[in-house]
């Protein structure tokens, strides 16, 4: 029903965990302040998407980090965030620059037709399963409006090969047809992290991987402070109204 919440008939799955940033949300903000400094992903995003005077929606906007860029630029941006923590970290971050609501990406609480963009950053890496998520994505967006998912992509060395070891049963391959059979384009981008010293190197890599895939990855990079990190875009905008 247009204008109106479509509230789920059945009861949401619990959101999946994200330990990284629910257990060290500290850490995480250290590691967010080191991804990507040269704007790459940005750029793509606003070449691939503008969002500049539009109404922007960051599903799974964790603490809000990416919320200030977006607000800096769109009419609205609303952050969709299911764990309660996070959610009030983001409130005190943007304190009422954005609305920032609890809510998981399969039960979206915006009316139909109601944001131009919706990004989700990092938060899509399964491809198959997110078909809900997709759904709401496209409910809530207007005609000619833009989904966009950045995740990183594990076919790039040494960080893909990290995330493989790490999760056995992920087919980088497998979710890239997914997102093509879904109708998204894809781009891929290749960015640096810099980190500040080699402990927050080390801290980052050690909230990000279990314990061995961890300390291969700190022995790995030893000495260094920066790492290339391949992501990819993928971009589907949900055909505009046509008149005969």
């Amino acid at each position: 029903m247009r204008g109106a919440f479509r509230r789920a008939a059945v009861q949401p799955a619990p959101p999946i965990p994200s330990p990284n940033i629910w257990n060290w949300p500290e850490v995480y903000e250290r590691e967010n302040t080191a991804q990507d400094p040269d704007g790459i992903l940005w750029a793509a995003l606003r070449e691939s998407a503008p969002f500049e005077g539009l109404d922007v929606l960051d599903v799974g906007c964790g603490d809000g980090f990416h919320l200030p860029v977006f607000a800096a630029e769109a009419a609205s941006v609303v952050g969709v965030e299911p764990h309660p923590p996070l959610v009030e970290r983001a409130r005190r971050r943007m304190a009422g620059a954005a609305r920032v609501l609890q809510a998981g990406a399969a039960d979206l609480p915006l009316p139909d037709a109601s944001v131009d963009l919706v990004h989700a950053r990092t938060a899509y890496f399964f491809g198959p399963g997110c078909e809900p998520g997709l759904a709401e994505a496209q409910r809530v967006l207007r005609p000619g409006g833009a989904i966009a998912i950045i995740d990183l992509d594990a076919t790039v060395a040494p960080y893909g090969e990290w995330m493989r070891a790490d999760i056995p049963r992920y087919d980088p391959a497998a979710v890239e047809r997914f997102f093509d059979q879904q109708g998204f384009s894809m781009r891929r981008l290749l960015v640096d992290w810099r980190f500040p010293d080699r402990a927050t190197c080390a801290a980052v890599l050690r909230i990000e991987f279990s314990r061995a895939v961890a300390e291969r990855a700190v022995v790995a990079t030893a000495g260094a402070t920066v790492l290339q990190v391949g992501y990819r875009l993928h971009v589907r905008r949900k055909n505009p109204v046509t008149r005969s």
